[in-house]
């Protein structure tokens, strides 16, 4: 199972970005997906989830509740973050993740499968 992740760019406090994860090698459905950002010197930071296997569970961190939304795309086996009211507080490479139990948790360990990471970097 591959992830690749794509989307992160630079931009203007109060703009969007769409962050987007490609799965390979497993059907989306199945999987729980999740999206983490790490600024150097951090611990990798939960930002949200959405379960797999039939359930529709999803979780955001209080930091990102009401400006972030996370989606799925079954089959085209592609999950999404769209950022919108972005922070300069949101820099950091944002990795996506999925876990083969389609049980979604805010927790790093326990993720199956990583991508490897997109920056995003918000001016202010």
């Amino acid at each position: 199972v591959q992830l690749q992740a794509s989307g992160g760019g630079l931009v203007q406090a109060g703009g969007s970005l769409r962050l987007s994860c490609l799965v390979s090698g497993q059907k989306l459905g199945n999987l729980a997906v999740a999206w983490f950002r790490q600024v150097p010197g951090n611990e990798r930071e939960g930002v949200s989830y959405s379960s797999g296997g039939g359930r529709t569970t999803t979780y955001y961190s209080d930091s990102v509740k009401g400006r972030f939304a996370i989606s799925r795309d079954d089959d085209g086996n592609t999950a999404y973050l769209q950022m919108n009211n972005l922070k300069p507080e949101d820099t950091a490479v944002h990795y996506c993740a999925a876990d083969r139990t389609g049980d979604g948790k805010i927790s790093r360990y326990g993720y199956d499968y990583w991508g490897q990471g997109t920056q995003v970097t918000v001016s202010s």
